[in-house]
């Protein structure tokens, strides 16, 4: 939890430097491939200059889909070498190959719930590479979904405002939990589809 209070609170003294936009967009792009605290990063943007809430939002959405397009790259080229010895020491061929099926069965809703609830994205977007699911509905599932999250967090700030920050700095362990258990919710139930 001390990591992701760091990071939060270096943002804070980023926020007002004049490459603020810059670290936001490089924060989302990383986000893609690591774990980052990313809501209560776009908050802290969103209330230190509530006018410019929806420019962050689409500055969020291109970074992220961005370092998602990047990361699907990664997960493919991972494949190539060390992907099937990967699957070889953990699982069968026969449900690795199963479970691509039911991937690609449900490609779009899987890139979207992944892009749009707590569940990490990078698990979407390293793993879409890693199965060669289609690129396109990828990129289009990825859009939707991040935008979404992204403007539902700038529309909030635009109404409460001050008060969701507060709220955020005074929960941020307890938030984080409750992210981690609803990633490991979340995750189960893809397991059992």
């Amino acid at each position: 939890m001390k990591f992701i209070r760091k990071i939060y609170e270096l943002v804070g003294i980023k926020i007002n430097s004049k490459y603020a936009v810059w670290w936001l967009a490089a924060i989302f792009f990383i986000e893609a491939f690591i774990f980052m605290p990313i809501h209560s990063i776009l908050t802290l943007y969103c209330i230190n200059n509530n006018k410019k809430s929806f420019y962050y939002a689409i500055i969020t959405t291109i970074a992220s889909v961005i370092g998602g397009i990047c990361a699907y790259f990664v997960g493919a080229l991972l494949w190539d070498s060390v992907g099937q010895t990967l699957v070889n020491l953990f699982i069968s061929q026969e449900t690795f190959n199963q479970a691509i099926e039911k991937y690609k069965t449900y490609q779009n809703w899987v890139v979207f719930l992944g892009g749009f609830t707590p569940f990490p994205y990078k698990v979407i977007t390293l793993s879409a590479g890693f199965c060669r699911l289609p690129l396109i509905p990828f990129i289009f599932f990825s859009i939707l979904s991040r935008a979404g999250k992204f403007f539902l967090i700038a529309i909030a700030i635009r109404i409460w405002g001050e008060k969701i920050k507060t709220f955020i700095d005074n929960n941020l362990n307890s938030i984080t939990i409750i992210t981690f258990i609803a990633i490991i919710f979340i995750f189960l139930i893809l397991k059992r589809i």
